[in-house]
């Protein structure tokens, strides 16, 4: 019988790893299933750009994984039975079908987040946000709707507003674009990377208020909590994002924020069956300090997950040791970049790449990032590895 596995999402994470397990387990062994709403992968990393008026290539699912044995399952997820080992999925494009029930001997939980609207009240039914495709061209549409000298408000400092912000500035210069922030704009940069997000800042004409904390958000302004109005014919609200609530329902062991805990290895620490990667999962990195949601952190802990299902699958070797980073690569606009290097906890060093070369180092990155989830057949080794037992035991987790 195959061993069945079920991946859930399709981001930069779930199809990853779907590819991943494809390229190295023989497929007479195993059944893999990939569950997502949409049959496009999206690049999430560009949904600025999408929302300011640019064109993304589109990659169908049908063709990324055509001959891998991936099976694609289309659907929403609407729960999980960790106890039963099934998944239920319902068709949206027919209402009122009955959902369908997948069960799996291993689980990829990869749903990811959504923006997180922080309880502000009015953000959920005045702003607007890019954690996804059709938060994106819902923007889009406003944005193209607006005319000259209108305020566009991006509420949120951190990469995905300072991102949103420079590159609506640089599409569209006839708008009055303001960023709001609740420290010092570029507080997490190294003092060069600050001054270069600055000056970019201050070239493309973007008004930046810093220590500013959003308390109300009105279909024409937002409030601050020393009680000033800004004017906003649209806000952008990027202030984080919040986990998939799925796992919320189930038995999974989760950390505060809702993220599924998990071991070196990915693996849930209290359902060995279940491996949670990218933004679902709460998993070290170097330091003992959480990874943060990212694609940087995403991709690497697809890989380990992948990595060590083939392992528990096989008799291989399991892979150890906390993921690390290098640099933050934050496009400001088509023309100008900053790429921040880091310590592998995540934390600034002098050292920063900035302008032009930088935007095309960023250009490269998101590139390879599309390039490598979306050729999954790439390096398709000739004889994949054969299933010669279960999963072993859960191992420790590390804290």
């Amino acid at each position: 019988m195959q061993h069945r596995i079920v991946v859930l999402g399709a981001g930069y994470t779930g199809a990853f790893a779907a590819g991943r397990l494809a390229r190295r387990l023989h497929p007479e062994d195993v059944a893999i299933t990939l569950v997502n709403a949409e049959p496009d992968f999206v690049e999430r990393v560009r949904m600025h750009q999408l929302a300011a008026g640019q064109d993304l290539k589109a990659r169908p699912f049908s063709e990324m994984f055509a001959g891998t044995g991936v099976e694609l399952k289309l659907g929403k997820v609407t729960g999980v039975d960790v106890e039963r080992k099934t998944v239920t999925v319902t068709d949206p494009s027919r209402p009122g079908a009955p959902a369908a029930e997948l069960a799996y001997d291993t689980l990829v939980y990869a749903l990811g987040s959504a923006w997180n609207t922080q309880g502000v009240p009015g953000t959920a039914e005045h702003a607007y946000e890019i954690a996804g495709r059709p938060g994106a061209l819902r923007l889009r549409e406003r944005l193209a709707g607006l005319g000259a000298g209108q305020p566009v408000v991006v509420v949120g400092g951190g990469l995905t507003g300072v991102e949103a912000a420079t590159e609506i500035a640089e599409a569209r210069p006839d708008l009055d674009v303001a960023l709001v922030a609740r420290g010092d704009l570029g507080d997490w940069l190294a003092p060069r990377g600050r001054a270069h997000l600055r000056k970019v800042v201050r070239d493309l004409g973007i008004t930046v208020h810093e220590h500013a904390d959003v308390t109300a958000v009105e279909p024409d302004r937002i409030t601050v909590a020393d009680g000033r109005a800004i004017p906003a014919a649209v806000t952008v609200w990027t202030t984080g994002f919040a986990v998939h609530p799925i796992a919320q329902a189930t038995d999974l062991r989760l950390g505060a924020g809702g993220q599924i805990v998990v071991d070196e290895t990915m693996r849930s620490v209290s359902h060995p069956d279940v491996y949670a990667i990218g933004d679902a999962a709460l998993a070290m990195g170097r330091g003992g300090k959480p990874l943060r949601m990212s694609c940087a952190s995403g991709i690497p802990t697809a890989q380990r997950a992948a990595d060590a299902i083939v392992a528990r699958l096989t008799g291989g070797k399991l892979p150890h040791g906390a993921p690390g980073y290098f640099n933050q690569c934050i496009s400001l606009g088509r023309k100008q970049g900053l790429i921040q290097y880091v310590t592998s906890d995540d934390r600034a060093v002098p050292a920063a790449l900035t302008g032009r070369l930088a935007a095309v180092y960023k250009e490269i990155i998101c590139k390879s990032a599309a390039w490598g989830v979306t050729n999954p057949t790439y390096g398709m080794p000739a004889r994949r590895r054969r299933v010669t037992r279960e999963q072993a035991p859960a191992v420790k987790a590390v804290a």
